[in-house]
């Protein structure tokens, strides 16, 4: 059985005249880590927020359709049990602080107080928790003195010491430099190999292609491509679609074009771009 299953999920915004979402079907395996893409309006936020259970429980309008995780509709829970096995980092995370603590340190152990978690086993936790984002040094910090790449770290590490079953990430590396964006697919790919199931949402497709066990395109609240990262990534169809693709498979399709790409399919990282080129140099 799968660990999440969306059927025929449409969810309309009280302010909307159409849905945002429109028979939203899919089914993730427990453990998978699935990026979702799109262009602007495609409805990927809108869907993060539904499989966190902030839609409709907060945002309320209208819905239909079914999601599951773990065996449990969110329509027949409330989103303060839902919260306990869904963890959602948010696309701003100036918009996750709570304001309600003064430290780095204090504001991931905030939602551990809250569940009422021993102070020494919540100390460990977020001790843990912030080794493996590599935060640690920015335990006594505001976190409001931090830069957006920082806040984002530590809304990811509140996150991740809640330990959920099922992680929703909408676009958590906006904010970082390429050596912090690789550190974050590190790390999640490191939390899917232990088990927990990963959305993440995101436009930095060559990450994506290294880390992602599979890819869902989204287009107007629809599903447009859904397969491996090497299948969707290199479709024609994300072009046509206002996708955006990596710069290595735009430079290999137009040198296919002209007899110069050798290899059956297009590359989406550096790595797959300079293995292919040389290829066709050494022919």
């Amino acid at each position: 059985m799968a660990f999440v299953v969306l059927k025929n999920l449409t969810y309309l915004y009280p302010t909307s005249e159409k849905p945002v979402l429109r028979n939203l079907s899919f089914h993730i395996q427990e453990g998978e880590f699935v990026a979702v893409v799109g262009p602007n309006g495609a409805g990927k936020s809108t869907l993060c927020y539904a499989l966190a259970g902030f839609v409709p429980h907060f945002f309320k309008g209208e819905i239909s359709g079914e999601i599951e995780v773990n065996g449990r509709k969110s329509s027949e829970s409330t989103l303060d049990e839902w919260v306990l096995n869904v963890g959602l980092a948010f696309q701003n995370p100036f918009n996750q602080i709570s304001g309600a603590k003064y430290t780095v340190f204090e504001e991931i152990a905030f939602g551990l107080e809250n569940i009422g978690v021993p102070r020494e086993e919540m100390k460990k936790r977020v001790e843990d928790a912030m080794s493996l984002t590599g935060i640690g040094d920015l335990a006594d910090r505001s976190p409001y003195s931090l830069s957006g790449g920082q806040q984002q770290r530590v809304a990811l590490t509140s996150i991740l010491v809640m330990r959920p079953r099922l992680l929703v990430l909408d676009e958590p590396t906006s904010q970082m430099d390429p050596i912090g964006a690789r550190e974050v697919f590190g790390v999640v790919r490191k939390m899917a190999e232990e088990g927990m199931t990963v959305v993440m949402v995101e436009h930095k497709v060559e990450w994506i292609a290294n880390f992602a066990d599979r890819v869902i395109a989204l287009k107007e609240g629809q599903i447009l491509l859904e397969g491996s990262a090497s299948e969707v990534l290199t479709s024609e169809a994300l072009v046509e679609n206002g996708f955006g693709v990596s710069r290595y498979t735009s430079a290999a399709r137009e040198a296919k074009k002209k007899g110069l790409w050798k290899k059956e399919r297009l590359p989406v990282t550096l790595d797959e771009a300079a293995e292919g080129f040389n290829l066709t140099r050494n022919a």
